[in-house]
C-alpha cells in the first residue's frame, strides 16, 4: 500500500454536481492521502477518460477512483490498463436518491468516497492465472442429435473435437425412429430423420476424431486442463466438455397397471417406432394389420409416482405415428386419450391436421383394458363427456411413454433426486471432492438453471445439452447443442487467457490460500458451489483455479479468513465498513449498513435511482459479488463500529433459485441464522439483522423493506456500543 499513488476523480454531470458540494468532497478526498484530486463536468465523454488517462501518465498514478456513476454503467468507457480501478457510487447512489444539498446527502456522498479510498488502498491489479499448458479441444460424450450436432458446430468454428460415443454406431435414438416430428413448413406431415446425412457430416469433418465403443473412466483436473482417462486406457485432453448422453425412455414395465407386459397388443410408442420402422404396422399377437388404436397419452408422465413432469415431446409423437395409421390404411381408425394436448408453436399445424384426418380425440382417464376374444376393449372415463365409454374392437394400445435422463443408472427412481442429490457413478466420473457426476436440479437431470445458467452446469467447463439437460425434440436437440457448443467455445477462449467465464466474466482474479493459517476445516470445500476446491489427505484445500467462477463463497465460509482475492478480501470490505462515520447516539442520525448482491438487488437499487426514488440517507450500499461471499466478521465490525442495522439483500433461493452462484443467498441467510442467536445471547436485538430475498423484479418491494427496517430501528434505539 506504501507505493500506491491514488487518484480521485470527482464528476459533476448527471447532477452530482448540483446535489452535493464538490469542494468538500475534492478536500475530504486529499485529506484521505489522494495524491491527485480533480473534477469534471462529464467523465464518460472522450475528453473526460482523456483527462483521467493524461493525469494517470503525468502523476504516475497506480489507482483511479471514479466517483461518478454505478460500477454497473460505463464499464466499456472506464478502461484504463495497467491501473487499479475502483468505483465510488456519487450519480445512483446519492444525486438521484436522496434531497439535493442536504446535510445527509453530503454525508452519504463523502462516506462513499471514504469507502472508495479504502477499497483502493487495499485492491491490487489482477494477475490471470496462466500456468501451464491449456487445451482448447472440446470433448462431446455421446454420439445422438445433440452430440452430432456440437460436434460439428464446434469444428465449423475451428476447434478440434472428440466425439465419444458408448454404442458401435452414431445417431442415437434418432436411429430407432421410423421419422420425425416435422421441423419446417407447413408442420403437417412426420418428415425424415436426416440422421444419415448428420453422421456423414460429422465424419467427413477432418477435425472431429470419433472414438465408438468408448466410455469414460475417469476425467481430471478442469476447464483447459481436463485429462480423460477411457475404458480402454487411452487418455486425452480436453479444455471443455459436452454432456450430451440424451436419455432412455421410461420403463413401460412400471406401467403395469396400463396393461403393457399383461397384454401383448399393448405396445410403448418406442415399439410402434420398430414396427414402423420393419415397413407394417400389426398386432404382435397374431401379425394381422393394424386397424384401429389407442394413443395413450402422459404414460407414467405427470404422475408423481412415475414422471412428475412433462417429456414434451409424447403428444407430437402420437400425432405423427396416427399418421403411420392412417398411410398403411386411410380406413384406419385412431383415437387419442390425453390429459392435454400439448403441441407448442407451429406443431399446433400437426395436430389441426390428425383432426382434419379424423383422429378422435378423448380428454379423461384410462380405467381398465382388457383383451378376451383377440381385440381389446378400453373402459375409459372423458372428462368432457363426464361418463363411462368404451372403446371396442382396438387391435393395439399405444403408451406414449416420456423422457428420463441418461445420468440416472437403471432402476432409480426420479423423485428421491430433488435438490442437491447426486445420482451413482454412470458417465464423467469426475475426480472431484464434490462427487463424481454433475450434481441435479431435479428429476434427475444435471443442474442447468433456466435463467442464469442454459447449458452450463455447476461443473465449469462442462455443459449439458439435449435430452440430457430436459426433455425436448430433435429440433430443439440440435439447437441446444448449438447453444452449448458456443459456451464451451466461449469457456475454452476465455479460461485459456485466465479469465472467468459467466456470469462475472473476464474477471482475472481468483482465490488466493494463506495456508499457513488454514485449520482444515473443511469449509471452503464443502461450500464451493462448483467443486473448484479438493482437498488431499490431510484435508488441505487444493483449489482448481479454472474451476473457479470467483464468487467469493470460500472467502465467506473460511472463519480463519486465509481466502482472498487482489481485488476482493475480507481486509477490504471490513475496512471500507471502518471508514463509514457514526454519529454519535445524540445527533440522531443512525447508520445502516446495506449488503447486497451485485447481480439482483444492486440491479434493482440502479432502477430505484433512475426512477428518482427517494431512500434513506442514513443508508450504505456494499455490493458483493455474492452474499454467499459474506464473512461473519464483517458483521463484528459493523456493530462494534456503532452500525445500528445491517441489512442483506440477496437472491431467491429454494429449488427454484435465482442466486447466479447457485448457493450463495442460502449460504448467507444459514450463517446469518446463527449471528442472531450470537446477538440474543449477547442482549443485542436480533432485528437489527435482517436478510431478504430481492430478486429483478422487486424494485418496489426494496423501500418499502428499508422503511420498515428504519421503524424497527428507531423502536430499537440507537446501537448501544455507539461510541466505543
Amino acid at each position: 500500500m506504501a507505493d500506491k499513488k491514488i487518484g480521485t476523480f470527482i464528476c459533476t454531470g448527471c447532477e452530482i454536481g448540483s446535489s452535493v458540494d464538490v469542494a468538500a468532497l475534492q478536500k475530504l478526498a486529499t485529506s484521505e492521502k489522494a495524491a491527485h484530486c480533480a473534477t469534471h463536468a462529464c467523465l464518460c465523454s472522450a475528453e473526460g477518460v482523456a483527462t483521467v488517462k493524461q493525469a494517470i501518465a503525468d502523476q504516475q498514478l497506480t489507482t483511479v477512483v471514479l466517483a461518478a456513476c454505478s460500477p454497473r454503467a460505463m464499464q466499456e468507457v472506464f478502461q484504463f490498463p495497467g491501473s487499479e480501478l475502483v468505483r465510488a457510487n456519487l450519480r445512483e447512489g446519492v444525486a438521484w436518491t436522496q434531497v439535493a444539498g442536504e446535510e445527509d446527502t453530503q454525508h452519504l456522498a463523502e462516506d462513499y468516497l471514504r469507502m472508495g479510498m479504502e477499497q483502493a488502498r487495499r485492491t491490487g491489479l489482477p494477475a490471470p492465472y496462466l500456468e501451464g499448458e491449456f487445451e482448447k479441444r472440446i470433448l462431446v460424450v455421446g454420439g445422438g442429435v445433440a452430440g452430432l450436432t456440437a460436434a460439428l458446430e464446434a469444428a465449423r468454428a475451428g476447434y478440434d473435437v472428440t466425439l465419444l460415443e458408448k454404442s458401435a454406431e452414431l445417431g442415437g435414438f434418432a436411429r430407432r425412429l421410423h421419422r420425425s416430428v416435422p421441423s419446417k413448413a407447413p408442420y403437417r406431415e412426420s418428415e425424415a430423420t436426416g440422421i444419415d446425412e448428420l453422421v456423414a457430416q460429422v465424419k467427413d469433418q477432418k477435425r472431429i476424431e470419433l472414438r465408438l465403443e468408448a466410455e469414460v473412466e475417469k476425467i481430471e483436473g478442469g476447464p483447459c486442463k481436463f485429462e480423460v482417462t477411457l475404458k480402454d486406457g487411452k487418455a486425452l485432453k480436453a479444455g471443455a466438455i459436452i454432456l450430451a448422453a440424451g436419455f432412455t425412455p421410461y420403463d413401460a414395465g412400471k406401467l403395469g397397471h396400463l396393461g403393457h407386459g399383461r397384454l401383448k397388443d399393448v405396445v410403448t410408442s418406442v415399439e410402434l417406432e420398430a414396427l414402423a420402422r420393419e415397413g407394417k404396422l400389426v398386432r404382435p399377437s397374431d401379425g394381422k394389420p393394424v386397424e384401429s388404436v389407442l394413443f395413450v397419452q402422459c404414460a407414467g408422465s405427470r404422475d408423481k409416482d412415475h414422471l412428475p413432469y412433462c417429456s414434451s415431446i409424447c403428444c407430437q409423437t402420437s400425432l405423427k405415428q396416427a399418421a403411420y395409421l392412417r398411410a398403411q390404411n386411410p380406413k384406419a381408425q385412431a383415437y387419442v386419450l390425453y390429459k392435454d394436448m400439448r403441441t407448442p408453436g407451429q406443431a399446433e399445424e400437426l395436430y389441426r391436421e390428425a383432426q382434419r384426418q379424423g383422429t378422435v380425440f378423448i380428454r379423461g382417464e384410462l380405467k381398465e383394458l382388457a383383451q378376451p376374444n383377440g381385440k381389446i376393449s378400453a373402459s375409459v372415463h372423458d372428462l368432457l363427456l363426464a361418463e363411462d365409454v368404451t372403446l371396442e374392437d382396438l387391435d393395439l394400445v399405444v403408451l406414449a411413454v416420456g423422457q428420463r435422463p441418461a445420468t440416472l443408472m437403471e432402476g432409480e427412481n426420479v423423485e428421491p433426486l430433488q435438490g442437491d442429490a447426486v445420482q451413482k457413478p454412470a458417465i464423467l466420473k469426475l475426480n472431484y471432492r464434490q462427487g463424481p457426476e454433475l450434481p441435479n436440479l431435479r428429476y434427475g437431470y444435471p443442474d442447468s438453471h433456466f435463467i442464469c445458467f442454459p447449458y452450463e452446469t455447476r461443473r465449469t467447463g462442462i455443459f449439458a445439452a439435449g435430452t440430457v439437460r430436459r426433455a425436448m425434440g430433435m429440433a430443439e436437440a440440435k439447437r441446444d447443442a448449438q447453444g452449448a457448443a458456443l459456451k464451451a467455445i466461449q469457456a475454452v477462449e476465455m479460461i485459456s487467457r485466465g479469465e472467468a467465464v459467466h456470469p462475472r466474466a473476464g474477471d482475472q482474479t481468483y482465490p488466493e490460500f494463506f495456508m499457513q493459517r488454514c485449520t482444515q476445516c473443511k469449509r471452503c470445500t464443502e461450500e464451493c458451489p462448483f467443486g473448484a476446491i479438493n482437498e488431499d489427505a490431510k484435508a488441505n484445500p487444493l483449489p482448481n483455479p479454472t474451476r473457479c467462477r470467483r464468487c467469493g463463497v470460500c472467502m465467506g465460509a473460511c472463519p480463519e479468513r486465509i481466502i482472498s482475492f487482489k481485488n476482493y478480501s475480507v481486509d477490504m470490505i471490513g475496512s471500507m465498513i471502518k471508514a463509514i462515520h457514526v454519529p454519535d447516539e445524540f445527533e440522531e442520525k443512525p447508520r445502516i449498513l446495506g449488503f447486497v448482491c451485485e447481480n439482483d438487488a444492486y440491479p434493482v437499487l440502479d432502477r430505484l435511482a433512475q426512477a428518482k426514488e427517494k431512500l434513506s440517507p442514513f443508508v450504505r450500499f456494499v455490493p458483493l459479488r455474492c452474499m454467499g461471499s459474506m464473512n461473519l466478521v464483517w458483521v463484528a465490525d459493523a456493530l462494534s463500529k456503532g452500525i445500528d442495522g445491517l441489512l442483506f439483500f440477496g437472491c431467491h433461493h429454494g429449488d427454484d433459485y435465482q442466486c447466479h452462484f447457485i448457493k450463495g443467498s442460502e449460504l448467507c441467510a444459514t450463517r446469518l441464522s446463527k449471528v442472531q442467536e450470537t446477538l440474543d445471547r449477547l442482549v443485542l436485538e436480533s432485528a437489527r439483522v435482517r436478510f431478504e430475498q430481492i430478486s429483478m423484479n422487486d424494485v418496489e418491494k426494496v423501500p418499502a423493506i428499508i422503511s420498515e427496517f428504519m421503524e424497527t430501528l428507531e423502536g430499537l434505539g440507537p446501537n448501544p456500543y455507539k461510541g466505543f
